[in-house]
């Protein structure tokens, strides 16, 4: 502290600790004088919304789509419909805890994909889309007799992708 500012202090009968807790005291009272924080709202969950229900809709409906051209033997449509429902699914993904049903309508499309990928030689990028399925259903509660197929059913799809590869 500055010589002049000590010797002030002094003559005034102020001693440096008691200045130093009056300005602490100040401090601590002007801080509880503010106002406490907003709390915030917490963000709508995005899975109850009305869009949501119509977007899983509209996914189930393009894997179906996309499923039907794939039998008949339409691959390129198949494609153009995967790739339509793609958005979707992101979207579908993008909410904190999807629907069983949603979850279903992305798991569809995914398996859909991995086949045509299979069929099309591209084994390793239709292993990656099975190893997806497998952990959405390894990992989703509470477990079903569907979504244990759903995994077997993954699980099958990369021991084959695994038995192409070694060939």
């Amino acid at each position: 502290m500055p010589k002049v500012l000590i010797t002030g202090m002094r003559e005034r009968g102020l001693q440096s600790g008691v200045v130093a807790g009056i300005v602490t005291i100040a401090a601590l009272f002007l801080a509880a004088c503010a106002a406490p924080p907003k709390a915030e709202k917490p963000n709508p969950d995005p899975a109850k919304e009305p869009s949501y229900a119509d977007a899983v809709g509209q996914l189930t409906a393009l894997d179906s789509q996309a499923e039907d051209l794939l039998k008949r033997g339409r691959s390129d449509e198949a494609a153009a419909a995967i790739t339509r429902g793609q958005p979707l699914q992101a979207k579908l993904l993008a909410a904190p805890h999807p629907t069983l049903e949603a979850m279903e309508a992305v798991s569809d499309l995914d398996d859909l994909y991995a086949r045509m990928l299979l069929s099309n030689g591209h084994d390793v990028w239709a292993r990656s889309f099975y190893e997806k399925n497998a952990a959405r259903w390894k990992l989703w509660k509470p477990q079903t007799p569907d979504t244990l197929r759903r995994l077997r059913q993954a699980q099958a799809g990369m021991a084959e992708c695994d038995r192409r590869m070694k060939s």
